[in-house]
C-alpha cells in the first residue's frame, strides 16, 4: 500500500518537514502524456509501533505555481502516481463556500461532484471503449479514514459535499454562483476533475478534502474591492492549511483501515474494457500497462 497526496497549498512541504531528510526520494517519471507537474517525492511515514507506511507527494500546480487548473497535466500526474506504486489517493485543494454552514478556514471531505470543465482531457482511453462506474466517486473506505482521523484532532470537518469543478481559471460570474448553489453544489474549485476520473481508471482510491477560503460571490460583500477578496482568501487558505495538516497527519498515523479494507476503486477495470483484445495494439497493451495490466496482458 501506498498513499499518494496530491495538493497545491504547501501541505506537501510540511509533511516533508515531519519526514526530516532520510528516505526521501525524488522520482522524475516520464509518461505517455509528457512529465507531470513536478518531480514527486516519495518516502515513508512511521505511524504505530515501528510500523511504517509509503508515501508519494506531488505538487499539482509545479513549481511556483507554474501550471493554472485548466493546464496541469493531470493524465501525467495520475499515471507517474500509479507507475510509482501508489494504491490510495488523497487530494487537496482550495475551493470557495457556496453555502451559509460552510465557513473559510474550515474543511469539506467531498463526496460528489459536478463536472462543467469543459477543455480537459477525461480519459487514459482515447482508443478503447473503456466504461468505469463513477457513480460514488470518492472511495467509502478512505472517508471512513479521515473521518476517523478528524475524531482525534481540533478541526472543523464538514463529512459531505458536493463539489462543483469549473474550468477556471477566472473565478464564477455571480450568475454562475447562484446557478451552482441551486443545482446543489456545497463549494466550487477547479481541480478535482479530470483528477478524480483518472484515479478511478487507473484503480486506485480517492478522496478529497477541501479547503474553503471564501464565499465565492453569491454572498453579497460590504465593499467591492478584487483585491480585498483574494487577500482574504490567501489569509483564510493559511489557516485551512493548518487545519488540514494536522488531519492528514492524524490519518497518516493510523492507516490500519485502509491496510485490512480493500476499496471497490481497486477493481474499477475488472468489467469496465469493452473494446475486444483483438483490437486494441501490443503498443497501447504496453503503454498503458501499468494502468490496466492487472486485466489486460501487455
Amino acid at each position: 500500500m501506498k498513499i499518494g497526496i496530491i495538493g497545491g497549498t504547501g501541505i506537501g512541504e510540511r509533511l516533508l518537514d515531519e519526514l526530516g531528510h532520510e528516505n526521501i526520494e525524488r522520482h522524475d517519471v516520464e509518461t505517455p502524456w509528457g512529465a507531470p507537474s513536478d518531480a514527486i517525492v516519495t518516502a515513508e511515514w512511521e505511524w504505530g509501533e515501528g510500523e511504517r507506511v509509503g508515501v508519494a507527494l506531488l505538487n499539482r500546480h509545479g513549481p511556483g505555481h507554474r501550471y493554472p487548473p485548466h493546464r496541469v497535466p493531470y493524465r501525467a500526474n495520475v499515471f507517474a502516481l500509479k507507475a510509482l506504486g501508489v494504491t490510495h489517493v488523497l487530494s487537496t485543494g482550495a475551493v470557495g463556500s457556496l453555502r451559509e454552514g460552510i465557513r473559510p478556514g474550515e474543511l469539506v471531505l467531498c463526496d460528489q461532484f459536478l463536472d462543467r470543465t469543459v477543455s480537459r482531457a477525461r480519459t487514459f482511453y482515447d482508443e478503447e471503449a473503456v466504461h468505469i462506474e463513477f457513480a460514488d466517486p470518492c472511495c467509502p473506505v478512505m472517508r471512513g479514514w479521515l473521518l476517523q482521523a478528524s475524531r482525534r484532532v481540533a478541526v472543523t470537518l464538514h463529512e459531505r459535499g458536493v463539489h462543483v469543478v469549473i474550468e477556471g481559471p477566472s473565478f464564477s460570474t455571480r450568475a454562475e454562483a447562484h446557478m451552482h448553489r441551486a443545482l446543489g453544489a456545497d463549494v466550487v474549485g477547479m481541480t478535482a476533475m479530470p483528477e478524480a476520473r483518472l484515479v478511478r481508471e487507473a484503480e486506485m482510491a480517492y478522496a478529497l478534502l477541501t479547503l474553503p477560503t471564501d464565499d465565492d460571490c453569491w454572498r453579497p460583500r460590504p465593499v467591492e474591492d478584487p483585491g480585498s477578496l483574494l487577500s482574504e482568501i490567501r489569509a483564510n487558505l493559511d489557516r485551512a492549511s493548518e487545519s488540514a495538516f494536522a488531519l492528514i497527519s492524524s490519518a497518516l498515523a493510523d492507516v490500519t483501515l485502509l491496510r485490512s479494507t480493500p476499496s471497490p476503486a481497486h477493481t474499477a477495470l475488472e468489467h469496465a474494457i469493452w473494446s475486444a483484445g483483438s483490437e486494441i495494439s501490443s503498443a497501447r497493451r504496453t503503454a498503458l500497462h501499468p494502468l490496466w495490466g492487472r486485466v489486460l496482458q501487455a
